[in-house]
């Protein structure tokens, strides 16, 4: 059955270790957190591939460290963000940057259990699945 795509929220997802793993640890880890952004009821979760592929690489296919591209029904965005509040409390060191292009703007954020209070994520969730939610309405 095709996905409705009109009416999902495209997000890219980066992930922030604090510097503490090399590359085919962040490629783990990465590949881990889509395995389980799959089980959230997304439309999508796909490895961000580099427009330019590094030299020495051996695959054509290289992807982007640490980035995924998530395609979501905006009423289930605050889940995806929760998910990822608790995803980043798994390790001292771990942040997630959020964004989304939505017409000629982008929102952006970055969450760091040390940084940001639960209040404060609370509005930020609510601001972006508001702004979403806004874009995808139709005119």
């Amino acid at each position: 059955m095709p996905h409705d795509t009109q009416n999902t929220s495209d997000i890219i997802v980066t992930i922030d270790a604090g510097g503490e793993l090399d590359a085919d640890q962040l490629d783990r880890l990465t590949r881990q957190l889509r395995s389980e952004l799959l089980d959230l009821n997304t439309e999508s979760v796909e490895l961000v591939k580099n427009e330019e592929t590094p030299r020495g690489t051996k695959s054509a296919e290289a992807v982007t460290a640490g980035t995924l591209a998530v395609a979501i029904l905006p009423s289930l965005l605050p889940r995806l963000l929760e998910y990822l509040q608790s995803w980043t409390m798994r390790e001292e060191q771990r942040k997630v940057k959020v964004k989304s292009q939505i017409g000629d703007r982008s929102i952006e954020l970055e969450y760091s259990p040390s940084a940001l209070s639960q209040a404060e994520l609370k509005e930020l969730v609510s601001t972006l699945t508001d702004s979403l939610s806004e874009n995808s309405k139709p005119e």
